[in-house]
């Protein structure tokens, strides 16, 4: 029985962190060490059928919405995932939607693939940084090959069984240089839908020490700013850019839909392959381990004291720099993990990436100015 509504995303992970690439800025490899002498990394049906129905259960919206992650989740098989079709056809409410999610580096996408992903209109996400020379550069195979070609084919298989993925193309110091090269490639391969995600890798605890893969935080805002530009004049309406739409959303009086942009956060938890809850998927460690869906359910979980202050530490603890910003609205101090650094006046607490962001959300405020007067005319606001 539903009690209260509650808004959350589970990034499940049939298959844990296991990968069959070797990209070096992923964050996730490393947590099999969470499962030290675990050599099956694999949801079990008993877990997956509990998961299910719990997920279910603690939905109240008439679209229930599955997320598989990795890991590469699709090396939990194509037999897995008929049984996630099988288990929530089984345990569906009368009347509601269910839909499934799936984020995959792509390489191992057949026509197989995406046959079931046609038949059972899944949504697909794919990592793809730009053209191969930095595509490559990053994401590559254990072998240290290059997986563009092979993500590529995966895309094209998609495309071929009437699905258009969404790219999702992580901008790190080398791609950042070239925001046209990097979004024309993008747009010309049939993408409709579009996330740019920043690379941010603290490698100790001194604020200024990022990883030299890491996007510099003001060229982030010039790679935003380029192409938000040639997207208002050549693609609006047509493409869909995930940053852009988070943007506009101020002007129509939305609350935001991306975790990292929403005032407090928890809303985006993790689901391990063995059951563990996790708060947030940049907080899978033993800190954030909120127990097992074996013990308590996920509604538990999300409705629980621990979770609750996690996600509102990220309104809390915002500093006065950025509570004084004229385009915090837009922002809300991102995500909490980039929140490393200290604001001009000495506060602790401040996003690594503030500079490009506070860049591009005053670069395109004239924009959504515009929006918003002819929104608040139409509807005599």
């Amino acid at each position: 029985m539903i009690s209260k509504f509650r808004e959350f995303q589970i990034f499940a992970k049939p298959v844990g962190s296991k990968c069959n690439l070797n990209c070096s800025y992923c964050y996730y490899l490393g947590k099999s060490s969470l499962y030290a002498g675990n050599n099956k990394f694999l949801m079990d049906d008993q877990t997956l059928e509990k998961y299910i129905i719990q997920h279910i259960e603690a939905s109240a919206d008439q679209f229930i919405s599955f997320s598989w992650h990795g890991g590469e989740p699709l090396l939990a098989g194509i037999g897995f995932y008929k049984k996630v079709i099988k288990i929530q056809s089984l345990h569906n409410p009368d009347g509601k939607v269910i839909l499934n999610g799936i984020q995959t580096n792509g390489t191992l996408i057949n026509d197989a693939w995406g046959k079931f992903f046609e038949e059972n209109k899944f949504i697909v996400g794919i990592s793809l940084d730009g053209p191969p020379e930095f595509h490559n550069f990053h994401r590559k195979s254990n072998d240290g090959s290059g997986t563009w070609e092979k993500v590529v084919n995966g895309f094209r298989i998609l495309m071929d069984h009437g699905i258009i993925p969404e790219i999702l193309c992580v901008v790190n110091s080398q791609n950042v240089k070239h925001p046209e090269l990097v979004y024309n490639f993008i747009r010309e391969s049939g993408a409709m839908y579009i996330s740019f995600l920043p690379l941010v890798i603290q490698e100790t605890a001194a604020e200024s020490c990022v990883s030299e893969d890491s996007v510099p935080a003001l060229e982030f805002g010039y790679f935003l700013s380029k192409i938000f530009d040639k997207w208002v004049g050549e693609d609006i309406g047509t493409i869909k850019i995930q940053i852009f739409e988070e943007a506009a959303r101020t002007a129509f009086r939305q609350d935001h839909t991306l975790c990292i942009f929403k005032e407090n956060c928890g809303g985006v938890p993790v689901i391990e392959h063995n059951g563990d809850f996790y708060s947030c998927d940049h907080f899978v460690n033993k800190e954030h381990l909120l127990g097992n869906i074996k013990d308590h359910s996920i509604a538990y979980f999300l409705d629980s004291e621990r979770q609750g202050i996690f996600g509102k530490a990220k309104s809390i603890t915002l500093p006065d720099y950025c509570i004084e910003c004229g385009v915090k609205s837009m922002c809300n101090g991102e995500c909490p993990k980039n929140r490393f650094i200290h604001s001009p006046d000495g506060q602790p607490g401040l996003n690594y990436l503030c500079q490009g962001y506070k860049y591009f959300f005053n670069h395109c405020v004239p924009f959504i100015e515009a929006i918003k007067l002819e929104y608040e005319k139409s509807n005599k606001i």
